[in-house]
């Protein structure tokens, strides 16, 4: 197949809106069962999985077997930026949510969520302005974590150095689709988000990949990056 071919299979993967509310739930990068994506879209079981086994056959899900039960999830951190970025292309919507229910929702993903690995919304851009503020995070050419960021993660965040080291970017730049400017990505973004939700300083609200900060959350993040929270609201 040329290139171009390539291209277009991959779009069409996408050009269906079932098989695209699949990919957007799962970049909250767990793991779902196809009963639980049929819920979530509204679809019947039968048709879930034949939408399922399209993007499991194209590359962008991975399935994964746990005794008699059936997972499927995103096959990697360079498929969520891709769903990412498409997202981030899109204009924005003028007209309002139909119910509050979905305005309270569209409200919480805009105001911290997580893009597959790591923190996005105004929580994530929040913070990585505050790791740019504080010599952290150089962004004069790119994203790079400076030395003094290595040291801040393996330090008061406790990371392990070896999990700094690996195939990805150390840091990447994610652009956000709410907010219109970029967030930090890459392997730094997954293991800062990964300790704040194990410390418990933020935390998964509802059933989409929302997340909020916690009262522990604000003194920490006050404490370690001069960042307040409830300026996010």
């Amino acid at each position: 197949m040329s290139r171009s071919s390539d291209l277009a299979a991959l779009a069409a993967l996408l050009a269906d809106d079932t098989r695209a509310r699949f990919c957007l739930a799962l970049l909250d990068g767990r793991a779902w069962t196809a009963s639980e994506l049929a819920a979530h879209a509204t679809v019947a079981a039968s048709t879930a999985s034949e939408h399922l086994g399209r993007l499991i056959g194209g590359g962008l899900l991975v399935e994964r077997r746990q005794g008699r039960h059936r997972y499927v999830q995103l096959a990697g951190p360079r498929e969520a930026e891709l769903i990412e970025g498409l997202v981030a292309h899109l204009e924005p919507r003028g007209q309002r949510p139909a119910t509050l229910r979905t305005s309270r929702a569209a409200e919480a993903l805009a105001r911290g969520r997580t893009c597959y690995d790591h923190l996005a919304g105004r929580l994530g851009v929040a913070l990585t302005d505050a790791l740019t503020d504080r010599g952290l995070l150089d962004r004069t050419a790119g994203f790079a974590l400076t030395t003094a960021g290595v040291e801040w993660l393996t330090g008061p965040l406790a990371v392990a150095p070896e999990d700094l080291r690996g195939r990805r970017p150390l840091a990447k730049e994610c652009l956000d689709w709410t907010e219109r400017r970029s967030h930090l990505a890459g392997l730094a973004g997954a293991r800062l988000c990964e300790r704040l939700l194990a410390r418990g300083w933020v935390k998964r609200i509802g059933t989409q990949r929302a997340v909020t900060v916690t009262p522990e959350g604000t003194d920490a993040l006050r404490l370690l990056l001069d960042l307040d929270p409830a300026s996010l609201s």
